[in-house]
């Protein structure tokens, strides 16, 4: 199992210590230092079912700053992967990425209904 985090986002570390206090065997993997690459954003992005605007950092300030909640509805997925893979920042985090699943953010129950835990 990966888990693609920023070591400094509080949620992050929630996370993190969520998945240690459960027993969950994971690689770490810092995304401003080992960005995903558009390839395995699109991979993740089919497994996740989620729509792909969720792997975007919504309250981050690069988003912000790059004014991308008016540039998004018009660019298409391969510009938004691509996007995505030119800055860790631009992620939404954490992502929890398993054999069969993807989990984007924290939401204890969602992890808990992936990993199978009570």
């Amino acid at each position: 199992m990966i888990f693609v985090c920023y070591p400094k986002c509080t949620t992050c570390q929630k996370a993190k210590k969520w998945l240690e206090a459960n027993d969950v065997a994971f690689e770490e993997r810092h995304i401003k230092e080992n960005n995903p690459t558009a390839e395995e954003l699109k991979d993740w992005h089919k497994k996740s079912s989620l729509p792909l605007k969720k792997f975007f950092n919504t309250s981050g300030l690069l988003y912000k700053e790059l004014n991308m909640k008016d540039k998004l509805p018009t660019m298409s997925e391969d510009e938004q992967y691509n996007l995505l893979a030119s800055d860790g920042m631009l992620v939404k985090r954490p992502i929890l990425i398993g054999d069969d699943f993807v989990l984007v953010g924290f939401k204890e129950a969602d992890w808990k209904t992936a990993l199978g835990i009570k």
